[in-house]
């Protein structure tokens, strides 16, 4: 728990760019040294992305955006499970992403921030041996307990605007209640699909 504190309080303090670059290669250690996650255990990647990289995203926050209007159409309750459900489907899928990582190289640029600043944008390009590089931005804000992802782009495309329109013809054809149930389905079926890979 100490060393889980000391963590948390060094990262506190760690401007965006430092902790993106620290996060990234952490992760990139662990694939290299761990058999299990090498052997594809996705057991063992989820574990490495519970522990690695999900506190610093603001799952609420990304949600929120992810749902836009929709959001103040649903209860504190349907929130709570909404953010659950979410954050459960980005886990598995960052863990799928570190499943596939194949010795790619991954380049963090330095951040500019003004003193005061409270939003920046960590921009960071994925190197992969004979094909094309990938842009991956990181929209991120300052908290009490330090800087936090509120949404990735990926080759252009928004991780959060992605998902609104999806969730937003969900909400209308099912409503709040339809779509905790769609995520809550297709977390299902990506954790099934995944133990039968193993």
């Amino acid at each position: 728990p100490l060393a889980g504190f000391a963590a948390t309080a060094v990262a506190s303090e760690m401007p965006p760019d430092q902790l993106v670059r620290t996060t990234v290669d952490r992760g990139v250690e662990i694939i290299k040294s761990d058999k299990a996650i090498q052997a594809g255990d996705m057991k063992r990647i989820l574990q490495v992305a519970e522990t690695n990289a999900s506190q610093h995203f603001n799952f609420q926050r990304m949600t929120r955006l992810a749902m836009g209007a929709n959001w103040k159409l649903a209860t504190a309750a349907q929130q709570d499970e909404l953010v659950r459900e979410f954050r459960a489907l980005l886990l598995r899928t960052y863990a799928v992403a570190l499943k596939e990582y194949r010795n790619q190289t991954i380049m963090v640029r330095p951040t500019k921030l003004a003193p005061g600043d409270t939003e920046t944008m960590v921009r960071a390009v994925v190197n992969q041996p004979g094909a094309k590089a990938i842009s991956i931005d990181y929209d991120m804000e300052r908290t009490p307990k330090g800087w936090k992802v509120y949404d990735v782009t990926i080759a252009g495309v928004s991780l959060v605007q992605n998902y609104r329109s999806s969730f937003s013809t969900e909400i209308q054809k099912n409503g709040i209640e339809g779509l905790i149930s769609a995520l809550a389905s297709k977390n299902k079926t990506l954790a099934q699909q995944q133990a039968a890979r193993k």
